[in-house]
């Protein structure tokens, strides 16, 4: 079992809860994902809380989950935007390894098409799906990459991230 937190960040459907599930196991960890908390803590939905108090008291809410759920021995999946946050990007560089789970805008655009779980992922732009992605990811990648210690290619199966993973965490982070 590792003693520090892993921080899992990427864009939505790069496979943060699925890769950070499997991953806590392969390692003996506890796991978390910042947007569940969120759930189980407020009763809300993110489009709920989007809805009730806009992105700003969504933010200020994922900001607040992030610093709740982090400890030794846990692998935390967090959501797309976390990375938004200069303040949340060094928490987590400043908390643990941060991993960011790497892949193009057609492949996560091809993932919520096939699962779009509206409830959970409200639209950040209101444009169609392929264009949102494109936008999004343009923008945050260069935060996912401040974030992180090493980048994964989520492209790949969830085992050979999974080990991806492993791997990179037997290797020094980078600064």
């Amino acid at each position: 079992m590792t003693t520090e937190t892993i921080f899992i960040v990427g864009a939505r459907a790069s496979g943060k809860t699925t890769i950070g599930q499997s991953l806590a196991q392969a390692l003996g960890c506890g796991f978390v994902d910042t947007d569940q908390h969120m759930l189980e803590t407020t009763s809300l939905t993110v489009a709920e809380v989007v809805e009730k108090e806009g992105w700003e008291g969504f933010r200020r809410r994922e900001s607040e989950a992030l610093r709740a759920v982090t400890r030794p021995g846990m692998v935390v999946a967090t959501g797309g935007g976390m990375v938004l946050s200069e303040a949340n990007r060094q928490f987590m560089r400043d908390n643990g390894t941060v991993l960011y789970l790497s892949a193009p805008a057609s492949v996560l655009a091809a993932r919520l098409e096939a699962n779009p779980e509206e409830a959970q992922r409200p639209t950040l732009t209101g444009r169609p799906i392929v264009a949102e992605v494109s936008e999004v990811l343009a923008a945050r990648e260069p935060l996912y990459r401040n974030a992180a210690h090493h980048v994964l290619d989520a492209t790949a199966a969830p085992d050979l991230v999974v080990a991806q993973a492993l791997e990179a965490l037997r290797e020094p982070s980078s600064p």
